[in-house]
């Protein structure tokens, strides 16, 4: 089969993993960029890409590339393309945008001309047009655009890759699958020790971490993939690719989950039930602060709260606890804790041995490893232990030079990728959520214009005025307007979860919607 050039996006600090992960699965030409991994490969690999890959949000195959100036030119580019191809008149289908430029204001208007250029292509050719529909389409496009360079790809995922379909239950404030993926990834686990979450709540660390150990593809529980509804679509392909089993393995050791929430134990055994590895995980409801040292050697990977979505009355104080904890029955093993405030790191009282930069949506967090011994750090080293090896050393002083463009980055994340936090969200709510915001964005009242107003976020600057007015360019039109752009038993006991298909037969039942 023909080779063509396909991209993955991800989340950024995961970019990495991602490669390797495409790399193991026989891509070519695998290039790392900015939240995304670009790759080439045929028909079969863009379908194992989608149905293998567990740091991927998404697999996009880029139809055209080209330069543009303005909205207009967008127009003509995407207007030239022959949509036969692709679209039907029968076909439903959506765009979205990423847009990078100071031509282009708002990614919406971008994606409005792309929809208009594909309408014209019809009515001009065959006199009829397809339908635009934003929830369930049949067909995802995406454009994206940095400065005057325009890619306009297929989206073959369709729904986002981190809505696995084994989550059948939630508590506040879950992780994303594709990250506690990526986290888990990051720490170099190797299957060969017991694995512990103790703040697990839904249970996302548990689950992905059995599949890894497992190694079952998260594709399996997945109801479709958006390239199911192109023109080419090989059912007989992906057939194959669904009933090889032949990497699966078994899993000698145990993962644990703890939390002292009991919704949140009961949610989190609905998921490993429905994910079908029940028979490695264990779930049970216990305070952190009562842990005791475990029989096995372990690594602990945990996403404890801090303080965003979910705030504990005493968040200092459960920090300063979870290092005693480590520091005091973990000794030996190492722990992961991903958190975005600097300050609750400090009241674990331990050193890092490695920082890694994640951002969990847009809350700019570390991963942060420790190492955990008895006794002095002094005493440690003269018998010879390592806080850090060199790989360690090395990867610390990148993440140094990295943070020195942390603001920038921040900046360009919320102004021309806000949109990405929808992903998480139902799309029947996504539209609600859009219209929301353009409302507010028409008929947000105006600040009061009074001489003598403190300086206020979204307000004028201190010293914006003169005695008898502005200054002259002070004051920029449209300055508060600034969009955001931007059921088979297998060997060892495992079955898979309600609703699986049986070999040879690809075609989804009803059983298999949940």
């Amino acid at each position: 089969m023909q080779e063509f050039e396909l991209i993955a996006k991800t989340f950024q600090g995961l970019e990495e993993v991602l490669a390797q992960e495409l790399t193991e699965l026989g891509a070519n030409n695998v290039q790392i960029g900015r939240r995304m991994v670009s790759f080439t490969g045929d028909k079969a690999m863009m379908y194992r890409a989608n149905f293998c890959l567990r740091t991927a949000i998404r697999v996009l195959k880029p139809i055209k590339h080209f330069k543009a100036k303005g909205a207009d030119d967008v127009y003509e580019a995407v207007r030239k393309i022959d949509w036969s191809q692709y679209l039907d008149i029968n076909t439903t289908f959506a765009v979205d945008s990423v847009v990078f430029s100071d031509e282009f204001r708002h990614s919406k208007f971008v994606a409005y001309k792309v929809k208009d250029a594909i309408v014209d292509y019809f009515r001009d050719t065959i006199g009829e047009r397809p339908n635009i529909r934003i929830t369930n389409p049949d067909v995802k496009l995406n454009i994206h655009i940095a400065e005057d360079d325009c890619t306009l790809s297929l989206d073959s995922s369709g729904d986002s890759l981190h809505l696995r379909g084994y989550r059948v239950a939630t508590v506040e404030a879950p992780i994303n699958e594709v990250l506690a993926a990526g986290l888990i990834k990051l720490t170099g686990w190797q299957y060969d020790c017991d694995f512990i979450d103790p703040f697990c709540g839904s249970g996302t660390f548990l689950v992905e971490a059995a599949l890894m150990a497992r190694n079952i593809y998260p594709g399996v529980f997945r109801k479709s993939f958006g390239f199911e509804k192109w023109k080419d679509f090989d059912a007989e392909l992906l057939q194959e690719i669904y009933d090889d089993d032949s990497q699966e393995r078994t899993f000698s050791h145990h993962i644990y989950g703890y939390d002292i929430n009991v919704p949140a134990v009961e949610s989190a055994l609905k998921n490993v039930r429905s994910a079908g590895v029940a028979d490695i995980v264990t779930v049970q409801q216990q305070d952190f602060r009562k842990f005791t040292a475990p029989a096995q050697k372990s690594i602990i990977v945990t996403n404890p709260p801090y303080g965003e979505r979910l705030t504990p009355p005493d968040i200092l104080g459960l920090y300063q606890a979870i290092g005693k904890v480590l520091k005091n029955e973990f000794q030996g093993g190492e722990a992961w804790i991903i958190s975005s405030k600097a300050e609750l790191f400090e009241n674990l009282g331990l050193r890092p041995s490695l920082k890694t930069q994640i951002f969990n949506g847009k809350l700019d967090c570390d991963f942060r490893k420790y190492q955990l011994f008895s006794g002095k750090l002094s005493d440690f080293r003269a018998e010879g232990g390592k806080v850090k090896t060199d790989v360690e050393r090395r990867l610390m002083s990148d993440q140094r030079r990295f943070r020195t463009n942390r603001d920038e980055f921040k900046k360009r994340f919320d102004d021309a990728e806000r949109h990405d936090e929808d992903d998480d969200l139902d799309p029947a709510y996504k539209i609600l959520r859009r219209k929301h915001r353009e409302f507010e964005q028409l008929h947000a009242p105006r600040k009061p214009k009074r001489e003598g107003d403190d300086a206020k976020k979204g307000g004028f600057k201190k010293g914006g005025f003169k005695k008898d007015g502005f200054k002259k360019g002070n004051f920029k039109k449209g300055d508060s307007k600034k969009g955001g752009f931007g059921g088979k038993k297998r060997e060892g006991g495992f079955k898979k979860g309600p609703g699986f298909k049986q070999k040879g037969d690809f075609k989804r039942k009803a059983g298999f919607d949940r």
